[in-house]
């Protein structure tokens, strides 16, 4: 195995999609619980949404045809029979000449086939003036227009967002099989990372933010993090450690010791949990190119810059693709914003690099103004709110250019 030989950005995340393996293990959820899980089946429409024709609008439901020819300055004239009230069967059908109000949502009574809005009608004593012609059909909602039955409602590997859980909740289901959450485990490694408690660091000595800043990304996506706390450099203990680890974990994540240094054990110790191993050590990115990607008989594990900075845009970039394939979605590279870049942002042939940026608006439009600093300072990511990425086939952005934008989420 001959560790070290970089992969680009785009090679990295083929490679996770080839060997990440989704959990197949079920569990059941009640709605109310199951706010970004993943289904892990497929949905099907039970019942037609909506399951009777409704008004788009508040308006009177008419036969298209009675409003032919009409115009503000030659306005048709229909009788006002009633009004249709939320909830509730219209009274009676709509013969030619006639109208019936029905506000939005309301069902459309029988014989009409369009709805004219209120604004461009006239109640006068019950004689509607109607000033303009509406085609059939017009602001009207059909049966199953929305959701029609038999039709997949949502597919399998879908994440379960509000939106999602609504249309469920409109076809009376309370409770979906989706994929057990995975449990991510966590060690800092490097004799100079001390416990964050530490009220007094000696001259040399660092306290971990890696553990909070991985542990809270871990949370925001909704997984369970387990935080296994800060290893020395020793060889022999960061491998009864990470072994001890990965037994209780999905995904495992080391910080430090990725790089060449004479000390870095990571991936030694990495390749030594399981084949095939080691699939990635090293990509062609700024920052966080001394990067370790392995599989351990079928448990993914990350070994991260040490860096808080570089670990945090690893891990929110390469991280978040290798769970969400763990938990059955695919991988889709989905653009967040895009901005116009404040000033030219130079960039080496060959590298994807992720420049930190601050949003503002101005004049009605986006811009991205650069956070600039060293690539391991975690103030530039305190300041940031996003990142522009600049490809490896580019050798930089100009003042002014429209730049894609990752957020911070």
């Amino acid at each position: 195995m001959k560790f070290f030989q970089v992969k680009s950005v785009e090679e990295t995340f083929q490679l996770i999609n080839e060997n990440i393996t989704p959990l197949s293990e079920k569990v059941s959820k009640p709605l109310f619980e199951a706010l970004h899980f993943v289904l892990a089946e497929d949905i099907e429409v039970k019942e037609n949404v909506p399951n009777f024709r409704r008004s788009s609008v508040d308006g009177y439901a008419v036969k298209a045809a009675d409003t032919f020819g009409s115009s503000e300055s030659m306005p048709g004239f229909l009788n006002l029979i009633g009004e249709v009230k939320m909830g509730e069967t219209p009274s009676r059908m709509i013969q030619m000449g006639e109208a019936m109000y029905v506000p939005t949502g309301g069902m459309l009574p029988e014989g009409s086939d369009s709805v004219i809005m209120i604004e461009h009608c006239e109640d006068i004593s019950g004689l509607l003036n109607v000033y303009r012609q509406i085609a059939p059909n017009e602001n009207v909602i059909a049966i199953g227009e929305d959701l029609r039955r038999g039709n997949v409602l949502l597919s399998k590997g879908t994440k379960l967002r509000p939106q999602e859980l609504g249309a469920l909740a409109s076809q009376g289901i309370i409770e979906v099989a989706v994929f057990r959450k995975p449990i991510i485990g966590y060690l800092s490694s490097g004799d100079e990372i001390m416990p964050m408690e530490t009220e007094a660091l000696e001259l040399g000595q660092v306290r971990d933010m890696n553990g909070i800043t991985i542990g809270s990304q871990v949370a925001q996506w909704g997984m369970t993090f387990l935080y296994g706390g800060v290893v020395k450099d020793d060889q022999a203990e960061l491998e009864r450690r990470v072994r001890d680890m990965i037994e209780k974990v999905d995904c495992l994540v080391l910080s430090g010791g990725s790089s060449v240094g004479t000390k870095d054990y990571s991936v030694d110790v990495i390749q030594s949990l399981g084949d095939p191993g080691v699939y990635v050590h090293g990509i062609s990115i700024k920052p966080g190119k001394p990067t370790i990607l392995s599989n351990a008989n079928g448990k993914p594990v990350i070994g991260l810059p040490g860096h808080p900075a570089s670990a945090m845009i690893i891990f929110h970039l390469f991280g978040k693709a290798i769970l969400d394939r763990l938990q059955g979605m695919e991988l889709e590279e989905k653009q967040l914003t895009f901005a116009r870049v404040t000033k030219n942002i130079p960039s080496a042939p060959g590298r994807t690099d992720f420049v930190r940026v601050r949003l503002f608006e101005k004049d009605q439009e986006w811009y991205a103004e650069p956070i600039l600093g060293k690539s391991g300072l975690i103030s530039t990511l305190v300041k940031s709110e996003g990142m522009i990425e600049i490809s490896s086939e580019n050798e930089g952005v100009y003042k002014g250019d429209l730049v894609p934008i990752r957020l911070f989420q």
